[in-house]
């Protein structure tokens, strides 16, 4: 059954009496080629394991299913979950679970190697996205449509426009835009477009990085100098921190940054330097 079409999916939505659901975030892609761009991005083998979040009635697990190995599917709302029961019954390598994805950690997942695809609900995505990034059994990648200014966002590297979310996921992996995909291309059709991200080369659990104390210590730093996002450095740090304002110049100058710089102009290595040079401002 072909499923990205919207008279197919609203044929199947009027035949279990199932109106979207706005508290999901349920907004269902019908447009096959974005479909196959996904599928593309993925560059899925008959070897692959694939955790796929949200799979709502479907559409995209049926096209996971003929290329992976296994895909297990992740679905929170139990009416969508009993929709798949049927529009996934030709398919025998296909799991589908009823759970809430923030409650479910990779952890759990008996498999040591998977990837994940997904159409993130936009008000929970960003939060997904770090679940998996710092987790202890890693995926090996992650294909995902979020948000387009969520995925613009991610992504960026520009000078004067890095944010918090930025740096927490270049932090651990690559991140980079796919192709955007019209709000037309969805039903029921969302206010705004979308994107297609792909996320590679994620660190793995035994880096430097992912030692607790550097990484708590990272995100400590992190998190102080983007508290008050249009201030100084200088002024975050010695607040947040608790710190000496001349021994916090010097460990900014120590690192080529200026004290008057705000948070939105360093880019990651600059925040990796920061931690690791941190005890001089400690002395």
């Amino acid at each position: 059954m072909d499923l990205s079409s919207k008279e197919v999916l609203k044929n199947i939505l009027g035949k279990y009496e199932i109106n979207p659901s706005k508290k999901f975030g349920q907004n269902f892609l019908i447009n096959e080629k974005n479909v196959e761009q996904i599928i593309s991005a993925a560059e899925l083998s008959s070897n692959d394991i694939i955790l796929e979040i949200g799979p709502g009635l479907g559409t995209l697990t049926q096209k996971l299913c003929q290329k992976a190995k296994k895909v297990i599917a992740v679905e929170k709302d139990e009416r969508m979950v009993e929709i798949l029961k049927e529009t996934l019954k030709e398919y025998k390598n296909v799991e589908i679970i009823c759970e809430d994805i923030l409650k479910v950690q990779s952890s759990k997942f008996k498999v040591k190697s998977f990837k994940i695809v997904g159409s993130l609900p936009f008000y929970i995505a960003t939060h997904i996205i770090r679940q998996f990034l710092e987790t202890d059994n890693l995926p090996k990648e992650m294909v995902l449509v979020v948000q387009k200014e969520v995925g613009r966002r991610i992504c960026s590297r520009s000078p004067n426009k890095m944010n918090l979310l930025a740096v927490s996921t270049q932090f651990y992996a690559d991140v980079k835009i796919i192709k955007y995909i019209s709000k037309r291309a969805f039903y029921p059709q969302p206010k705004v477009d979308s994107a297609i991200i792909k996320i590679t080369n994620i660190i793995p659990s035994y880096h430097e990085y992912r030692k607790p104390k550097f990484n708590q210590l990272f995100f400590k730093i992190l998190k102080a100098g983007f508290a008050h996002p249009r201030k100084q450095l200088i002024g975050n740090f010695t607040k947040e921190l608790n710190l000496d304002r001349k021994k916090t110049e010097n460990w900014l100058l120590k690192n080529k940054i200026q004290p008057s710089q705000r948070a939105e102009t360093l880019g990651v290595q600059d925040w990796i330097n920061l931690t690791k040079t941190y005890i001089c401002c400690k002395l």
